[in-house]
């Protein structure tokens, strides 16, 4: 098809504000999916989408759709995450488009992350089209909404369509809008071809396959490519396009989004945001998007250690799919061998676990995430620590700087109390509070990124009655009192459970660890000291108390002498058995104590 017929575009939102449905009911309306092939969140291929309600990855779409002016032409939609944790997901799907349609909840109105998709959309140049969803509800406040879009976001109100994606109000308008008002792609002035690599997934019996956006000349099977980052030659086997499933096509033209299969058989030989090429005649690069730094680590280990080479077979397939996802291999004493895995955040943390039990069966155990730390040593070397295994011993540091996050929380006027409490709690400070309407503020804050890693987004949820949303931006190093707290079991430091933490928190975290641990570790022969300490000093400490095993009960009378005896020979080797002992600390316990950290 021409370019002037084709339009790409994306849907952007806060998270659950309807992207899903509404790509349901273009591709029902359109005819790209019929009636019997339809179901709900159609796109959500993964069960964990479909289970949470959340979109995870992109997913492109070609749709075929005759306007009112009688004209047909080739839509291309990139559905997009809305989840902070993937917003390198939305980016990454804005670079291949030249429009977006921008969905607003009209209960909700406008929320932490869709000033966030916004401003990634401006950045791009890309035409917006606001779409005030849900308007069909009892409690929905159109007005309201409209006089967001302008205030906050700087939109003209006048340009948003009304829309009820679950009752198909409003699709049609939709459909004509991004005809209308979405320029068509442009090619740029490249002597050859030149596609935008924008995501990929592996698949067993064709290997790589590779989701291009073209943008200059085009792309059959049989021409021979050249990935401009890796240096890779290859030749493409097949093209095509989704429907959402893929199809066979005999070309890819300027300003067209689907696949190529090639002869790739490594995840690593693929760089998202790379610039796809003629072999013979190569182009310039495109400009592409920044490469994803993980912001936080955790070491992810097989439960059975004889499971370590599969294991590390499916986390390279997995990458493929996750360009933002990193691992290396480590080890630990009381875990085996394992990897180091770098994560965007706490819920891309939770997904690829979920993945990787569900998708490729492993047995895994996660250990307490870490951010990445910026230690400057008494030589004046500065070393980045992801692990506090890492971390040199306290002689050694001068300081420590720990990563700072401006976070953005929208919340009710009534909670701006607790909410403060919150990022005082969490060692944060709040900038400037912001008045958005008259029911809601926006509170800008700088918080470290460690103390929002593992329950932030729950508490603001709880203490909002689910009314609070947040988004937040990196925002550099700051030096802070940091210390390694160390667990020790029986003397021994049981380096699976060390963590950094501020000193001011140490001894909470110190006492809440070692009374767990106290539950989860089981009963031996002798009494079991579980400690926690800073250096050498201990904070905190728990004991398991010894289980006792009744050696009078052959004892049917005679003197008391007899029970003193076998109760002082009972003695003797419990301390004997204390000296030689070491505690096997179950897996489970592990398990136990990972999971509620």
């Amino acid at each position: 098809m021409d370019s002037a017929h084709i339009r790409n575009f994306s849907i952007i939102a806060h998270i659950d504000h309807g992207k899903t449905t509404l790509s349901d009911r273009l591709l029902h309306r359109t005819g790209t999916v019929t009636a019997r092939e339809m179901q709900d969140q159609l796109l959500d291929s993964m069960d964990l989408e479909r289970e949470r309600g959340i979109t995870i990855k992109a997913h492109p779409v070609t749709m075929h759709y005759q306007a009112r002016s009688g004209e047909a032409y080739e839509l291309n939609l990139i559905d997009t995450p809305g989840h902070v944790d993937f917003s390198y997901e939305v980016s990454r799907s804005l670079s291949a488009c030249e429009g977006a349609l921008l969905v607003i909840d009209a209960a909700q109105g406008v929320e932490a992350q869709t000033v966030a998709n916004v401003h990634l959309a401006m950045k791009q140049n890309l035409t917006i089209i606001p779409v005030i969803n849900k308007i069909d509800l009892p409690h929905a406040n159109v007005p309201l909404t409209k006089t967001q879009l302008e205030e906050i976001l700087a939109i003209p109100a006048e340009s948003a369509i009304l829309a009820s994606a679950k009752e198909g109000i409003g699709i049609d308008e939709i459909l004509e809008a991004i005809v209308g008002r979405i320029p068509p792609p442009r090619a740029t002035a490249a002597p050859s071809v030149q596609a935008l690599v924008f995501d990929s997934y592996f698949d067993t019996y064709k290997g790589v396959v590779t989701h291009v956006r073209v943008f200059n000349g085009e792309l059959t099977a049989g021409m021979h490519v050249k990935l401009l980052h890796s240096g890779k030659a290859v030749e493409i086997k097949e093209v095509g396009s989704f429907n959402p499933k893929p199809y066979k096509r005999e070309r890819l033209g300027a300003g067209e989004t689907g696949y190529i299969t090639a002869n790739i058989k490594s995840p690593k030989d693929v760089k998202m945001g790379d610039t796809l090429t003629d072999a013979r005649q190569p182009s310039s690069p495109l400009p592409g998007f920044q490469e994803i730094h993980p912001m936080v680590f955790s070491g992810i280990y097989p439960i059975n250690t004889a499971d370590y080479e599969h294991l590390k077979t499916n986390l390279a397939k997995l990458q493929l799919n996750d360009s933002a996802f990193v691992y290396q291999s480590e080890t630990s004493v009381a875990l085996g061998f394992g990897f180091r895995c770098g994560f965007l955040g706490l819920l891309h943390l939770e997904i690829v676990q979920e993945r990787l039990r569900r998708e490729y069966g492993m047995d895994i155990i996660a250990t307490y995430p870490s951010v990445v730390y910026r230690v400057t040593l008494t030589s004046g070397e500065v070393k980045e620590i992801d692990n506090p295994a890492f971390l040199p011993q306290p002689t050694y540091v001068t300081t420590v700087a720990e990563p700072m996050v401006k976070a953005f929380v929208i919340c009710p006027n009534e909670y701006i109390g607790d909410m403060m409490a919150l990022i005082k709690e969490k060692r944060g400070q709040v900038d400037h509070t912001e008045t958005l309407d008259a029911r809601r503020v926006m509170l800008t804050s700088r918080l470290p990124l460690n103390e929002i890693l593992i329950d932030f987004h729950d508490r603001i949820k709880s203490l909002t009655r689910g009314y609070g949303s947040m988004d937040y931006e990196h925002a550099g190093y700051e030096e802070s009192d940091m210390v390694k707290l160390d667990m020790l079991v029986n003397g021994e430091s049981v380096d699976a459970f060390s963590c950094i933490v501020h000193r001011a928190k140490a001894e909470s975290r110190g006492r809440a660890l070692a009374a767990k641990l106290r539950e989860v570790i089981p009963r031996q022969q002798y009494q079991v000291a579980i400690q926690a300490a800073i250096g050498g000093k201990i904070i905190a400490r728990e004991t398991v108390s010894a289980l006792r095993k009744d050696v009078t009960a052959k004892c049917y009378g005679g003197d008391i002498s007899r029970k003193r005896k076998l109760l002082e020979k009972q003695k003797e080797g419990k301390k004997r058995m204390k000296s030689f002992g070491s505690v096997n600390i179950p897996q489970e316990a592990f398990i136990e104590v990972l999971k509620t950290s």
